[in-house]
């Protein structure tokens, strides 16, 4: 497997990246107690730090409204993940329970305030690319 940025997308987002890290061994299950507990903590945290307000001003969110707007994308509609997780604690809603992989990483992307994603490499074949949509392709989110 390997994973790519087309040229012609790079060429037209100057600095657009990918991270790519393997962590194996991992068991997923529905919940953990830990990870439940922690959530409460990160939910405080976010809460003492952040107000509604301050998230249109943070740099790395400002970067992603900004790359969203070139994009053709409404961030007021379609937010950055890390934004998004971060505004339903303050508006007092539970973060969503997926599995325990799903969960840490959001907590993950909320402490970074970068959003992050999670691929099982055993499903994933052959070269992929992120490139730019073809008309008539369909976005399938999960929320």
């Amino acid at each position: 497997m390997s994973l790519s940025i087309e040229p012609a997308l790079s060429s037209k987002y100057p600095g657009l990246d990918i991270e790519i890290v393997i962590v194996e061994g991992i068991k997923v299950s529905r919940e953990n107690p830990e990870l439940e507990k922690f959530k409460v903590e990160i939910a405080k945290k976010v809460k003492e730090k952040w107000t509604l307000e301050q998230l249109k001003e943070h740099s790395v969110f400002r970067a992603y409204r900004d790359f969203f707007w070139r994009i053709g994308l409404d961030p007021t509609k379609n937010r950055p993940a890390s934004e998004a997780l971060i505004r339903r604690i303050l508006r007092g809603n539970q973060l969503p329970k997926i599995n325990t992989v799903v969960d840490a990483y959001n907590l993950a992307s909320i402490e970074s305030t970068i959003s992050i994603a999670a691929f099982d490499r055993e499903r994933l074949k052959g070269k992929l690319v992120m490139r730019q949509a073809c008309d008539g392709e369909i976005f399938l989110g999960i929320g």
